[in-house]
């Protein structure tokens, strides 16, 4: 076989780390609770009511799920309801924000992207994905972005074979 032969595989042998994002996409159910539900009117909260509600309510529905909890209604609902709420929420639910479910998303991927140890990317030539099957909200490239920064060699965006340049250290 002569040299011309033989195909070279450049991006194998480049040693660019590729990390790529979706892999830390929660599978879990997202959903929302509105506490719109719980308003008498669909203006005011009663206390005593939604105390009740929240002893009779089964919340094993929300298991493992990712709750995001909003209200929908333009009324004024005691910022102790939202905490009462995820008191319930918590011990069942993977996770619980307050707010809508793209703040839902972004919540899971910063809490996905704490557990990263930067220091597995000390000195490493970096891509960091850009195609994904899954939403991957634009918050969770920054925090990469920030996260590995001080630790990489450089940092690329896009795929191994073709690469926007980001960052190289000097």
């Amino acid at each position: 076989m002569e040299t011309e032969d033989i195909i070279i595989n450049k991006v194998a042998n480049s040693g660019l780390v590729t990390l790529n994002l979706e892999d830390y996409y929660h599978q879990g159910e997202r959903v929302v609770y509105d506490i719109k539900d719980n308003l008498f009117m669909g203006m005011i909260l009663k206390e005593k009511d939604f105390r009740e509600f929240l002893k009779s309510h089964d919340w094993s529905v929300y298991a493992g799920k990712n709750v995001a909890i909003v209200c929908s209604e333009d009324a004024i609902v005691p910022t102790w309801a939202y905490m009462l709420l995820t008191l319930k929420l918590q011990p069942v639910a993977n996770l619980v924000v307050f707010g809508n479910l793209q703040q839902l998303e972004e919540k899971l991927y910063y809490d996905a992207i704490a557990k990263i140890n930067p220091h597995d990317y000390l000195d490493a030539r970096v891509v960091i994905k850009g195609c994904s099957k899954v939403p991957v909200p634009t918050v969770a490239y920054v925090e990469i972005t920030r996260l590995l920064q001080p630790y990489v060699k450089s940092l690329m965006f896009g795929e191994p074979c073709s690469t926007v340049p980001l960052y190289k250290k000097k």
